[in-house]
């Protein structure tokens, strides 16, 4: 079956959501609060966290309580949001959300959480089969509470985990199995304040190994101000952290996998906004700078000589080419019409500019002389 194109909100961007989570012996909230604020590079409609508020804590009688909190709005407003309210707990995950599937507001905001309320999740990607399984989960008799398609894959792996009698890890790992689409995702359930479980296909994943502590998050940023031993999970693979145990990484097909852990070089400095009132200045007074360093031996002003080894690859192909394609959205869709205006004035070649939105989803006419460049400018382009 076609999957039908996506609504127009998906089109406008790469969906750069972020990921926070936190499993240690620290108090998780004000870590998952800083990580997200690190991340606000991205853009973002909205803000949440949850927390399992431990079963040693008398306000919770004695048992483990899964609290999600999530709002419209920034990680402010979010901050705000939780004050006052119950937030301990040494387990917790953080989102901030660009929407896609569903309007921006509390109900749509991340985590999203199962219908027992024993499962909460937090979601970057697109699940492009979600209506299938959403019809199926209908016919279960799950309830919906959002327009999104993260609610439906935290009800899917609820649904795997019941009717399969098994536990949150391979309940995952089932459940993935019949996921179509990208995804970076966080589970966490109630009854076991020990295990945090995560996956990453196509959207990015990164481990942060502490000292008794484990650090989730979808770019370095919250991390390196904690560690700077990192574990960038791979296509298809599926960690376990638990408490107190070394991280435990398969693949779909429940094969164990070797990970390798890889030491930072980047800065807390770099990472922050340093001294710019917000992240798009910074970004602006950093290009001399970042085209100095993209440009460093690559232009040889010495030989009159530029090496670029994407066109030296595919040399010949360029010099034949009919027709050069550039797919892209967002502020890469820009940068390629800004290389439409400069291939064609010098280079003589016609180039055409696609949003990969829609790229994806037609049938394009293309010939075997075409070249197609397809530019992301966060790595997330789907």
């Amino acid at each position: 079956t076609r999957i039908p194109k996506l609504g127009k909100t998906q089109k406008k961007h790469n969906k750069m959501c972020g990921i926070v989570g936190y499993i240690g012996t620290k108090d998780a909230t004000p870590i998952l609060l800083k990580g997200l604020k690190r991340l606000e590079y991205r853009g973002y409609d909205s803000a949440g966290l949850a927390i399992i508020n431990p079963a040693n804590n008398p306000a919770n009688n004695s048992a483990n309580k899964l609290a999600v909190y999530k709002t419209r709005g920034k990680v402010a407003d979010l901050a705000r949001y939780v004050q006052g309210k119950d937030t301990a707990g040494t387990l917790g995950i953080a989102h901030t959300r660009w929407a896609t599937h569903g309007e921006p507001s509390d109900i749509n905001a991340h985590p999203h959480y199962s219908q027992s309320g024993q499962l909460a999740l937090i979601h970057n990607g697109i699940i492009e089969n979600y209506p299938v399984l959403k019809e199926t989960l209908l016919r279960e008799g799950f309830p919906f509470q959002s327009d999104t398609d993260t609610e439906v894959l935290v009800q899917w792996i609820e649904y795997m985990r019941t009717t399969r009698n098994t536990d949150l890890f391979h309940a995952v790992q089932l459940a993935l199995t019949q996921v179509v689409g990208a995804y970076a995702i966080a589970v966490i359930q109630q009854d076991d304040q020990d295990i945090m479980v995560a996956a990453r296909k196509s959207s990015p994943l990164l481990i942060g190994i502490g000292e008794g502590e484990y650090f989730l998050a979808s770019d370095a940023s919250p991390v390196i101000e904690y560690t700077k031993k990192v574990v960038y999970l791979n296509d298809q693979e599926v960690v376990c952290l638990r408490r107190d145990r070394e991280p435990e990484f398969y693949n779909l097909q429940q094969v164990e996998k070797d990970h390798r852990i890889i030491e930072l070089e980047l800065t807390l400095s770099q990472l922050e906004k340093g001294g710019y009132p917000h992240f798009m200045l910074k970004e602006i007074f950093q290009q001399p700078h970042t085209l100095r360093e993209c440009m460093r031996g690559r232009v040889n002003v010495d030989n009159n000589s530029v090496t670029l080894s994407g066109i030296l690859d595919n040399r010949e192909r360029f010099l034949k080419a009919r027709r050069i394609i550039i797919v892209a959205c967002g502020t890469s869709w820009h940068a390629g019409l800004l290389g439409k205006y400069m291939i064609e004035t010098f280079a003589r070649v016609p180039v055409e500019v696609e949003y990969a939105s829609e790229f994806r989803y037609r049938n394009p006419v293309l010939f075997a002389d075409d070249i197609v460049v397809a530019i992301s400018q966060s790595g997330e382009t789907a």
